[in-house]
């Protein structure tokens, strides 16, 4: 059976900096606890890599824009959804990028957002 054809990766350039998650979109952070914990897109979804396939049914119903630190570990994760049906996007240069292009990050306990 061939592989399906991921969808392209998703850039900074494509996002918009008043709304840079399109409507539809969900992201989906992909990185471990204490680099959620330092900073996030706000009303993202945290599942980190290891746990995804055991939690996968707590993914929204949206296309997903797949982030980590700098794009590897979520185009990984990328492409395992696209195989199993979802329709998932990578962001090309993680929220090093996301960062770097001032869009917004949050933080759970109020504290100046970071990437690690």
């Amino acid at each position: 059976m061939p592989i399906p054809d991921a969808p392209a990766p998703i850039t900074i350039d494509d996002l918009d900096a008043d709304r840079p998650v399109p409507a539809g979109f969900r992201v989906l952070d992909v990185r471990e606890d204490d680099e959620w914990a330092a900073g996030h897109v706000p009303g993202a979804v945290h599942i980190p890599m290891g746990e995804l396939p055991a939690r996968v049914e707590e993914l929204p119903e949206e296309e997903l824009i797949v982030v980590c630190r700098s794009g590897g570990r979520s185009a990984r994760a990328s492409a395992w959804l696209n195989s199993t049906g979802f329709d998932a996007y990578n962001l090309e240069g993680g929220l090093s990028a996301w960062q770097r292009a001032g869009l917004p990050l949050t933080t759970d306990g109020g504290r100046e957002p970071t990437v690690l």
